[in-house]
């Protein structure tokens, strides 16, 4: 059995305006909001795009 992906956030939760990224996660609202019904893979995607977003 695996462990379902973790949830990245941080406790910052700010959208930055120009990116509308969270400052603290690099999500979007719509993935901080689907986080809980995203599929393991939903979440793994999520969580891969993360790095290059807080490049940004």
């Amino acid at each position: 059995m695996t462990t379902p992906p973790l949830s990245p956030c941080i406790a910052v939760c700010v959208i930055d305006p120009a990116t509308g990224f969270c400052r603290g996660c690099a999500r979007t609202l719509a993935e901080i909001a689907g986080w809980l019904a995203f599929s393991d893979e939903e979440k793994q995607r999520v969580l891969a795009a993360l790095p290059a977003r807080r490049r940004v």
